[in-house]
């Protein structure tokens, strides 16, 4: 089975978000699995401007992609990921010679129609001019969405037998462009229906792309089932109710090589579940980075983004409750302008009790996951989350709301039982969280029953290899597709 891997971001070579965390980890367990596996992205300013190091390189192959009336020409680059798989990387310098990928804390590029739908048939070309031959292209998110609509129509003579799954990592976010985009895709109009691409008058990437893929699968398996609801659903859960029985929910795991206190380099101290000494140096370390009183009051963190997907709303409400409980904030992340702000403003206010780090600092987020005592998730929705998984294995103890992947992985400790791992609440509410959090600070105070639930949640396995079994089990499904095509969708 020949697996392509199509994303707009992945480790090493690039992140803005768990999209990238996920990605790389994937294909490194698949690289160990003996899989044969490739990646291929666009050829961001950042890859670009390391590319030496990554060792990539132009193969001088070049693809033609037609845009409407006009025609965009791209380079193809070529190198291996961390563990030795194949990775193409698509050049066009109009498109992706920029310092952000998908926009400014302004607001989205304007042009991302025309760079994504380049990046979508890039990709189909790329394999004409490669000569590569394909079992499955797993496609990741909107930015994707548009290849198995090229695979069932303009490329399906050309690839009959190239089958296709696309992971929803996030419904909120679509790929919504306006009606005179649809040219650029070089579909035809008969193709903007409400069958199709069409959405409320827009186009719609990812509807085309739930539509036209042969099986579906979110990040855990509540997500699954929550966005099937209108709540969730973001517009698209009739769609997605007609495509049930090809939807499926996995899991994220984290890469424990990435993700290890026991090996971690970028923390003060390493420290394990049987000898937990090292964790309080990790706090003491970052309480002092962070110009907070080197103590024993509780330190929560967030490693996130800034946008109310995230709760940041409730957070900022619930700020001043939390401070004066006595607990000490640390927050690292960037996203939305508005919150960007609003938090720099708090942060003035309560400079000795809250940290915050506009942008990302790998070294500063392993070293909230280790210093901190609690992991603050209060998310609106949340398909998987990956920093609770990060924050279990440090033992560092996770408080979120009861949505997606933060209900599936997280289990409320039951001190009658020392049973749990961290903390939900239900209600999308300041009150909510605050009477979360007095619940966690009292379990704090509690020696033996804190040191029961870090235990607990360094003992949970969120390893990549049992969510790649089931990848791969999915990738069987679509290819039953193409050897019986009674079990198509179309």
């Amino acid at each position: 089975m020949k697996i392509l891997i199509v994303t707009p971001e992945a480790l090493p070579f690039i992140k803005t978000g768990g999209l990238a965390d996920v990605i790389g980890a994937l294909i490194d367990e698949y690289t160990k699995m003996r899989m044969t596996v490739s990646v291929i992205l666009p050829f961001y300013r950042e890859i670009k401007k390391n590319a030496r190091a990554f060792g990539i390189k132009p193969t001088g192959r070049e693809i033609t992609v037609p845009l409407g009336e006009s025609v965009e020409k791209g380079m193809i680059w070529e190198g291996k990921t961390t563990k030795g798989a194949s990775a193409y990387f698509i050049e066009n310098d109009k498109f992706y010679d920029r310092d952000e990928l998908y926009g400014t804390p302004e607001g989205d590029f304007p042009d991302n129609a025309s760079r994504f739908i380049f990046f979508a048939r890039g990709v189909l070309e790329a394999l004409r001019v490669l000569k590569i031959n394909i079992d499955i292209i797993h496609c990741n998110d909107w930015q994707t969405g548009l290849i198995p609509v090229y695979i069932k129509t303009i490329y399906r003579n050309i690839f009959p037998e190239t089958q296709t799954l696309l992971t929803i990592h996030n419904l909120g976010y679509q790929g919504i462009f306006w009606a005179p985009d649809m040219p650029l895709t070089g579909l035809g109009w008969e193709m903007f229906n409400i069958e199709a691409l069409e959405f409320y008058g827009k186009i719609n990437f990812l509807k085309g792309g739930i539509i036209f893929a042969d099986i579906i699968n979110t990040v855990s398996e509540n997500y699954a089932k929550e966005i099937l609801t209108e709540e969730y659903g973001f517009g698209l859960d009739g769609v997605l109710r007609k495509r049930g029985k090809d939807l499926y929910g996995i899991s994220n795991g984290i890469d424990y090589n990435e993700w290890n206190p026991e090996k971690d380099r970028l923390i003060p101290t390493r420290y394990s579940r049987k000898a937990l000494s090292g964790k309080a140096i990790c706090k003491s370390a970052l309480q002092k980075a962070c110009g907070f009183s080197q103590d024993r009051s509780l330190l929560i963190g967030m490693v996130t983004r800034f946008s109310a997907q995230k709760g940041l709303d409730i957070v900022a409400d619930a700020m001043e409750g939390i401070i004066n409980m006595g607990a000490q904030v640390v927050i690292l992340g960037k996203g939305d302008e508005p919150f960007q702000r609003i938090f720099l403003e708090l942060q003035e206010k309560y400079p000795r009790q809250l940290s915050v780090t506009i942008g990302f600092d790998n070294t500063l987020a392993h070293r909230i996951y280790a210093g901190s005592d609690i992991f603050l998730m209060p998310s609106r929705y949340e398909p998987c989350g990956l920093g609770q998984l990060i924050a279990m294995r440090y033992g560092t103890i996770p408080v979120g709301r009861k949505v997606g992947g933060l209900a599936d992985t997280i289990i409320p400790y039951d001190p009658s039982k020392g049973r749990g791992t961290g903390f939900l609440f239900e209600d999308y509410s300041r009150d909510e969280l605050l009477k979360t959090v007095k619940n966690a600070i009292t379990l704090f105070n509690d020696k033996r029953h804190w040191l029961k639930i870090r235990r607990n949640a360094m003992s949970e396995d969120f390893s990549w290899r049992k969510s790649a079994e089931r990848y791969i089990s999915l990738y069987k499904k679509a290819l039953e597709k193409t050897i019986n095509p009674g079990l198509n969708n179309e």
